[in-house]
Protein backbone atom coordinates (compact mmCIF):
# COMPACT_ATOMS: atom_id res chain seq x y z
CA UNK A 1 0.00 0.00 0.00
CA UNK A 2 1.08 3.46 -0.45
CA UNK A 3 3.21 5.30 1.88
CA UNK A 4 0.95 8.28 3.12
CA UNK A 5 0.42 11.14 5.05
CA UNK A 6 -0.51 9.10 8.10
CA UNK A 7 2.53 7.38 7.65
CA UNK A 8 4.69 9.96 9.42
CA UNK A 9 4.27 10.50 12.97
CA UNK A 10 5.42 13.94 13.44
CA UNK A 11 3.53 15.36 10.29
CA UNK A 12 0.38 13.13 10.99
CA UNK A 13 0.21 15.25 14.60
CA UNK A 14 0.48 18.57 12.60
CA UNK A 15 -1.13 18.12 10.01
CA UNK A 16 -4.16 16.98 12.61
CA UNK A 17 -3.72 20.15 14.42
CA UNK A 18 -3.99 21.96 11.47
CA UNK A 19 -7.07 20.57 11.07
CA UNK A 20 -8.35 20.88 13.60
CA UNK A 21 -7.62 24.43 13.23
CA UNK A 22 -9.09 25.19 9.91
CA UNK A 23 -12.64 23.39 10.66
CA UNK A 24 -12.88 25.45 13.81
CA UNK A 25 -11.90 28.80 11.64
CA UNK A 26 -14.88 27.17 9.21
CA UNK A 27 -17.45 26.93 12.06
CA UNK A 28 -17.21 22.99 10.66
CA UNK A 29 -17.60 20.32 14.14
CA UNK A 30 -16.68 16.63 14.20
CA UNK A 31 -18.98 13.70 15.00
CA UNK A 32 -18.53 10.29 16.15
CA UNK A 33 -15.29 8.17 16.06
CA UNK A 34 -13.22 5.74 14.06
CA UNK A 35 -14.75 1.94 14.74
CA UNK A 36 -11.60 -0.10 16.12
CA UNK A 37 -11.48 -2.93 13.31
CA UNK A 38 -8.73 -3.16 10.55
CA UNK A 39 -10.88 -2.91 7.41
CA UNK A 40 -14.06 -1.61 6.13
CA UNK A 41 -15.59 0.33 3.02
CA UNK A 42 -16.64 4.27 4.66
CA UNK A 43 -19.38 5.42 2.32
CA UNK A 44 -18.35 9.11 1.96
CA UNK A 45 -22.15 11.07 1.86
CA UNK A 46 -23.73 13.06 -0.20
CA UNK A 47 -20.87 13.80 -2.78
CA UNK A 48 -22.37 16.78 -4.35
CA UNK A 49 -18.70 19.32 -5.24
CA UNK A 50 -15.08 19.09 -5.55
CA UNK A 51 -14.66 20.44 -1.64
CA UNK A 52 -16.14 17.18 -0.80
CA UNK A 53 -12.36 15.59 -1.19
CA UNK A 54 -10.38 18.23 0.98
CA UNK A 55 -13.32 18.29 4.01
CA UNK A 56 -12.78 14.71 4.39
CA UNK A 57 -9.53 14.78 4.53
CA UNK A 58 -9.34 17.01 6.81
CA UNK A 59 -12.21 15.34 9.26
CA UNK A 60 -10.07 12.01 8.57
CA UNK A 61 -6.76 13.65 9.81
CA UNK A 62 -8.67 14.88 13.07
CA UNK A 63 -10.00 11.17 13.76
CA UNK A 64 -6.27 9.80 12.87
CA UNK A 65 -8.26 7.63 10.15
CA UNK A 66 -6.05 6.34 7.87
CA UNK A 67 -8.09 6.47 5.18
CA UNK A 68 -7.57 5.36 1.20
CA UNK A 69 -9.47 6.69 -1.97
CA UNK A 70 -9.86 5.37 -5.63
CA UNK A 71 -9.37 7.74 -8.49
CA UNK A 72 -9.20 8.25 -11.95
CA UNK A 73 -5.65 7.43 -13.12
CA UNK A 74 -6.04 10.75 -15.27
CA UNK A 75 -5.45 12.36 -11.88
CA UNK A 76 -2.02 10.22 -10.73
CA UNK A 77 -0.45 12.00 -13.61
CA UNK A 78 3.03 13.70 -12.85
CA UNK A 79 3.87 16.02 -11.34
CA UNK A 80 0.66 15.08 -9.34
CA UNK A 81 0.88 11.43 -8.98
CA UNK A 82 2.99 11.02 -5.60
CA UNK A 83 1.30 13.92 -4.44
CA UNK A 84 -2.46 12.45 -4.51
CA UNK A 85 -0.83 8.96 -3.77
CA UNK A 86 0.71 10.26 -0.22
CA UNK A 87 -2.98 11.60 0.33
CA UNK A 88 -4.13 8.14 -0.16
CA UNK A 89 -4.89 7.78 -3.39
CA UNK A 90 -5.29 4.86 -5.44
CA UNK A 91 -5.15 4.75 -9.26
CA UNK A 92 -8.52 3.08 -11.00
CA UNK A 93 -6.42 1.42 -14.04
CA UNK A 94 -9.68 2.08 -16.62
CA UNK A 95 -7.76 0.25 -19.21
CA UNK A 96 -8.22 -3.38 -17.35
CA UNK A 97 -11.01 -4.92 -18.34
CA UNK A 98 -12.33 -5.60 -14.71
CA UNK A 99 -14.51 -3.30 -12.86
CA UNK A 100 -13.36 -0.47 -10.41
CA UNK A 101 -15.52 -2.33 -7.97
CA UNK A 102 -13.13 -5.53 -8.53
CA UNK A 103 -10.33 -3.48 -8.11
CA UNK A 104 -11.39 -2.72 -4.97
CA UNK A 105 -12.21 -6.17 -3.14
CA UNK A 106 -8.32 -7.19 -4.78
CA UNK A 107 -7.12 -4.34 -2.38
CA UNK A 108 -8.69 -5.64 0.24
CA UNK A 109 -7.19 -9.41 -0.31
CA UNK A 110 -4.14 -7.74 -0.74
CA UNK A 111 -4.10 -5.66 2.78
CA UNK A 112 -4.57 -6.81 5.83
CA UNK A 113 -5.61 -3.22 7.13
CA UNK A 114 -7.71 -1.04 4.88
CA UNK A 115 -10.13 1.67 5.14
CA UNK A 116 -11.41 2.28 1.36
CA UNK A 117 -13.46 5.45 1.22
CA UNK A 118 -16.09 5.41 -1.50
CA UNK A 119 -19.01 8.03 -2.40
CA UNK A 120 -22.14 6.03 -2.94
CA UNK A 121 -23.26 8.43 -6.00
CA UNK A 122 -19.50 8.15 -7.65
CA UNK A 123 -20.43 11.33 -9.48
CA UNK A 124 -20.47 15.07 -8.26
CA UNK A 125 -23.21 15.25 -10.82
CA UNK A 126 -27.22 15.18 -9.79
CA UNK A 127 -28.26 11.23 -9.65
CA UNK A 128 -31.50 9.89 -9.18
CA UNK A 129 -30.50 6.59 -7.80
CA UNK A 130 -27.48 5.67 -5.54
CA UNK A 131 -24.80 3.14 -7.06
CA UNK A 132 -24.14 0.16 -4.76
CA UNK A 133 -20.40 -0.71 -5.83
CA UNK A 134 -19.44 0.28 -2.96
CA UNK A 135 -21.75 -2.57 -0.88
CA UNK A 136 -20.78 -5.23 -3.71
CA UNK A 137 -16.84 -4.13 -2.68
CA UNK A 138 -18.03 -4.73 0.88
CA UNK A 139 -19.79 -7.92 0.93
CA UNK A 140 -17.37 -9.95 -1.30
CA UNK A 141 -14.60 -8.58 0.63
CA UNK A 142 -16.68 -9.72 4.14
CA UNK A 143 -15.81 -6.22 5.30
CA UNK A 144 -18.02 -3.32 7.25
CA UNK A 145 -19.87 -0.83 5.70
CA UNK A 146 -19.14 2.43 7.78
CA UNK A 147 -21.25 5.55 7.34
CA UNK A 148 -19.52 8.49 6.53
CA UNK A 149 -20.77 12.12 5.99
CA UNK A 150 -20.78 15.79 5.43
CA UNK A 151 -23.34 17.89 6.32
CA UNK A 152 -22.96 21.33 4.90
CA UNK A 153 -26.15 22.38 6.60
CA UNK A 154 -25.10 22.21 10.24
CA UNK A 155 -21.56 21.83 9.19
CA UNK A 156 -20.78 18.47 10.87
CA UNK A 157 -18.92 15.78 9.41
CA UNK A 158 -18.28 13.07 10.93
CA UNK A 159 -18.67 9.09 11.64
CA UNK A 160 -21.75 7.40 11.98
CA UNK A 161 -23.03 3.58 12.55
CA UNK A 162 -21.81 0.24 11.13
CA UNK A 163 -23.80 -1.94 8.74
CA UNK A 164 -22.31 -5.57 8.82
CA UNK A 165 -23.51 -6.73 4.94
CA UNK A 166 -26.35 -9.47 5.01
CA UNK A 167 -26.38 -10.18 1.36
CA UNK A 168 -30.30 -8.66 1.35
CA UNK A 169 -29.22 -5.54 -0.63
CA UNK A 170 -32.54 -4.04 -0.69
CA UNK A 171 -33.21 -3.98 3.43
CA UNK A 172 -29.25 -2.66 4.26
CA UNK A 173 -29.62 0.19 1.62
CA UNK A 174 -33.39 0.76 3.67
CA UNK A 175 -31.21 1.07 6.82
CA UNK A 176 -27.90 3.03 5.06
CA UNK A 177 -29.97 5.55 3.28
CA UNK A 178 -32.48 6.19 6.57
CA UNK A 179 -29.07 6.87 7.79
CA UNK A 180 -28.39 10.20 5.27
CA UNK A 181 -32.06 11.24 5.05
CA UNK A 182 -31.49 14.25 6.98
CA UNK A 183 -28.10 15.08 5.72
CA UNK A 184 -27.17 18.32 3.18
CA UNK A 185 -24.59 18.01 0.87
CA UNK A 186 -22.82 21.16 -0.38
CA UNK A 187 -25.20 21.56 -3.63
CA UNK A 188 -28.45 20.94 -1.97
CA UNK A 189 -30.25 19.96 -5.51
CA UNK A 190 -27.79 17.43 -6.10
CA UNK A 191 -28.76 15.77 -2.59
CA UNK A 192 -30.62 12.18 -2.19
CA UNK A 193 -33.11 11.33 -0.62
CA UNK A 194 -33.62 8.02 1.70
CA UNK A 195 -36.01 7.17 -1.25
CA UNK A 196 -33.21 7.81 -3.75
CA UNK A 197 -35.28 10.95 -4.93
CA UNK A 198 -33.55 14.95 -5.08
CA UNK A 199 -33.94 16.18 -2.00
CA UNK A 200 -35.59 19.74 -1.16
CA UNK A 201 -32.74 22.77 -0.17
CA UNK A 202 -32.23 23.25 3.06
CA UNK A 203 -33.74 26.57 4.12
Amino acid sequence: MNHTIFDTPVLRTMVRWVSIFILKIFGWQIQGRMPDTPRFVLIAAPHTSNWDLPLTLLVAFVLRANIYWMGKDAIFRPPFRGFFKWLGGIPIDRSRSNSVVTQSIEQFEKNKTLILTVPPAGTRQRVMYWKTGFYHIANSAQVPIVLGFLDYRRKVGGIGPTVLPTRDIEADMVVIRDFYKDITGKHTHQSIDSAGCKKSPAA
